[in-house]
């Protein structure tokens, strides 16, 4: 299962912007997900748990957002969504087209909540 690798990486770079905005810990992450990104988005959130335990990230919510499949038609030139098994363009039904967007995994953003600063009296 390479969703518990990836839920890994997801861990170092929210760490890393913890890190870098002095957060205590990590509320909640966002993940973008393309239906063509090879990721599988139920066993990343199962994954996410045994990943997260003992980091910043470990009471954090994950919540993932399917984005669609989005292509350009290279004959009519028309954009439109797609299905995962039928690349064709919807306007003028040509099969040669190219992808815009439905192969990504972004991670789109991530609450934290930051340490109180000591008042000095």
């Amino acid at each position: 299962m390479h969703e518990l690798s990836i839920c890994q990486s997801i861990i170092e770079q929210v760490t890393e912007i913890s890190r870098q905005n002095n957060a205590q810990s990590v509320t909640k992450i966002i993940l973008q997900i393309g239906p063509l990104s090879g990721v599988e988005a139920p066993l990343l959130e199962r994954a996410f748990p045994i990943a997260s335990t003992g980091s910043i990230a470990q009471n954090a919510i994950l919540e993932t957002q399917i984005l669609p499949i989005k292509i350009h038609c290279n004959l009519c030139g028309n954009e439109n969504k797609a299905d995962i098994s039928k690349l064709i363009c919807s306007a003028c039904g040509a099969w040669q087209t190219s992808l815009i967007s439905g192969d990504e995994m972004l991670l789109k953003s991530v609450e934290l909540e930051k340490f109180e600063e000591a008042s000095h009296v």
